[in-house]
């Protein structure tokens, strides 16, 4: 063969060279390497077949380049055991954040870390302005029979009027005490997934203390909270449960205040007795949301950890509380063997032998008192 030249000769089915480009005739069996600089030969193929019919295709170099050597494979080297001349300090560290160990600055941060107490106490203060409003309305029960001193009635108006400021000074302080801690926990959630909360905090207080749009934003931060933050989907069944007791909440609320402006002593009667409910609910509602203050802290309405459940196939055949039934038989000869899997359970494989028995009742009264306990 000659390298390069094909033209003389009478094979028509060449294999071109990867390294130097030459192109060999193929006599019979194809080629693995280059007769000329031992680089590797393309697959066989017409001298002027078209490229779509090739297997391999052509890149054209700048001219003067130079192919580079082959390089020789160097033998991978035994790498020693590896060791340490002092304990190393690269494993994995229990680090406390620097955010969990700083103390509030601000008097926002101050009040959201007091959420708890608050909610508390403006669960009790509701009960009492629900105890106010059930006791004046039991002084109007009376007062249709028989006439009331003033001293009840002053009473009745000023637990009625002390109770209601109070409970509304309180629900306001908490009001914002809840949007500070929102923004905390957005922020963090947030910063957990290496994001920046888009909303500002602005954005969090309108949305949470104007009234009538209040009773749909803060279902949604929280939401958003959950599924952005990646936090446990269990939080979403306590957002959706305070939610619907937040909406209840404010249709009570709403109620009331149409009650105050009927002009119909019965009507005004009744809204006592509603002002009670949405009493109780609000109070209600105050415990719902400490509940799910301490959820999203991973903590029960009590304030403890959480005891996490973990549900494990089991691995080990279930061990018989119970021990098989062995046949009366078995037992009189001394075997302390178990009756067969097969055999449990089964009458006539347990059931002893007629001529057995029988013979075992002549001899030994012992033998057939055990029978009878096996049957």
């Amino acid at each position: 063969m000659n390298g390069g030249n094909v033209a003389n000769q009478r094979s028509t089915v060449v294999q071109p060279c990867a390294r130097c480009g030459a192109r060999w005739a193929v006599q019979g069996k194809p080629l693995h390497w280059c007769p000329r600089c031992h680089g590797v030969l393309l697959s066989p193929a017409a001298v002027d077949a078209p490229p779509a019919r090739r297997n391999y295709r052509w890149v054209a170099r700048p001219p003067g380049r130079k192919t580079q050597p082959a390089q020789p494979v160097r033998q991978p080297v035994a790498a020693q055991t590896p060791h340490y001349t002092q304990i190393p300090r690269w494993g994995l560290q229990d680090r406390v954040s620097e955010a969990a160990t700083t103390t509030p600055v601000g008097r926002l941060e101050a009040l959201a870390a007091r959420v708890p107490r608050l909610l508390l106490t403006t669960a009790v203060v509701f009960g009492l302005a629900a105890l106010a409003e059930l006791g004046r309305y039991g002084i109007l029960l009376r007062n249709r029979t028989r006439l009331i001193p003033p001293w009840q009635l002053w009473v009745s108006d000023g637990a009625v009027t002390v109770s209601a400021i109070a409970a509304a000074l309180v629900a306001l302080l908490t009001a914002v005490a809840l949007v500070g801690w929102l923004v905390q926990v957005r922020r963090t959630a947030y910063a957990g997934v290496r994001r920046t909360d888009p909303r500002h905090p602005a954005e969090l207080f309108l949305g949470s203390l104007i009234p009538g749009v209040n009773l749909l934003w803060p279902g949604v931060f929280l939401t958003e909270t959950i599924r952005a933050g990646e936090l446990e989907p269990r939080l979403l069944r306590v957002v959706r449960i305070w939610w619907a007791g937040w909406i209840l909440n404010g249709v009570l609320v709403v109620a009331v205040t149409l009650y105050r402006f009927a002009a119909s002593l019965q009507v005004r009667a009744d809204g006592v007795l509603v002002s009670m409910w949405a009493d109780l609910v609000a109070a209600g509602v105050a415990v719902l949301t400490l509940w799910l203050v301490r959820a999203f802290a991973g903590l029960d309405l009590r304030g403890n950890p959480h005891t996490v459940k973990r549900w494990l196939p089991a691995t080990t055949p279930a061990v018989p509380v119970i021990a098989p039934v062995r046949p009366a038989a078995e037992r009189a000869s001394g075997s302390a063997g178990r009756a067969p899997l097969d055999a449990v359970g089964n009458d006539e494989a347990t059931a002893p032998n007629p001529a057995t028995a029988n013979a075992a009742a002549d001899g030994a009264p012992e033998s057939k008192h055990e029978e009878v306990l096996a049957k």
